[in-house]
């Protein structure tokens, strides 16, 4: 390459792929309907919050319910992870059955136009709200970010419902419009509402909305899933990049591969030896 084809001559240049292989592709969410996105858009304007219901049928709650038991051992270290609140971390690295719910393509949709190209995943975990669980402190998931507020959100999460969510069973209490405030905290005037939906729905949310596990004070357990992305420029909660090895990397889709850090955000955040983290995927 000579010096007149220099792909690099203005500080504009590197926002591209110097990478020059691999690059962004469009997602599973190009399948959506755009009029369907653009009502899910405007309802996260609005509440910073939606919520999908039924996108997952019977038999695959029950195959996920089946798969997650047996790790559903150990209880939260604090209150906020929950004294009575089982937790399963590193699920990406233990079983494929959650995979439809990480790239699902109505989750992939928003993201697209949420987050920048080459956005992550940041965590995902099962939950499980046990009987006389209180209230979680209320937080917004982006807050250990220290970048301050009002702005625009730097991740997004989702909850999946395994079992039905019930205004008593600790289904995720959510702060309308809370998204849009600045530094305060909510406060007892502040409406909140349960996110209140059946089994196998889907409440999605920005990074900057204020929301927590309710109390449980049914006789049941509650059981959920929740995926959480951030900007392709932030540290993720979750090092996927060792937790999962690279035959694992292998099987999961190619959004799914992406977003666990086989990607490049430009001009060269996340390469590996000076070139792109899928060439590894190459060798044996």
């Amino acid at each position: 390459m000579s010096i007149d084809d220099d792909p690099v001559t203005t500080l504009d240049d590197l926002r591209n792929d110097l990478a020059r292989r691999h690059r962004w592709t469009p997602s599973g969410g190009t399948s959506v309907d755009p009029a369907l996105v653009d009502a899910d858009m405007a309802a996260l304007d609005r509440d910073g919050y939606l919520i999908w219901e039924n996108l997952l049928d019977a038999d695959e709650c029950e195959q996920i319910k089946a798969t997650v038991d047996p790790w559903l051992e150990h209880t939260g270290r604090n209150s906020f992870e929950g004294h009575r609140t089982q937790r399963v971390y590193s699920v990406l690295s233990r079983t494929r059955v959650c995979d439809r719910l990480v790239d699902h393509p109505r989750v992939l949709a928003v993201l697209d136009r949420l987050l920048m190209d080459n956005y992550l995943l940041s965590a995902l975990q099962a939950i499980n709200i046990m009987p006389g669980e209180s209230a979680q402190l209320a937080h917004h998931d982006d807050g250990f970010y220290p970048i301050p507020r009002p702005r625009e959100p730097l991740a997004a999460a989702t909850i999946w419902a395994i079992d039905d969510f019930t205004a008593d069973n600790g289904a995720t209490v959510l702060y309308p419009g809370s998204h849009r405030w600045g530094r305060r905290r909510p406060g007892p005037d502040d409406p909140a509402i349960p996110a209140v939906m059946p089994a196998g729905s889907c409440v999605f949310f920005v990074g900057t909305l204020w929301h927590g596990g309710g109390a449980n004070t049914s006789g049941q357990s509650r059981l959920a899933v929740t995926a959480q992305y951030c900007q392709p420029w932030l540290r993720p909660m979750e090092a996927f990049t060792l937790s999962i090895s690279r035959d694992t990397a292998r099987e999961v889709s190619d959004d799914i591969r992406r977003m666990i850090g086989y990607s490049v955000h430009p001009p060269f955040v996340g390469a590996v030896d000076g070139l792109h983290p899928l060439r590894l995927l190459d060798q044996p």
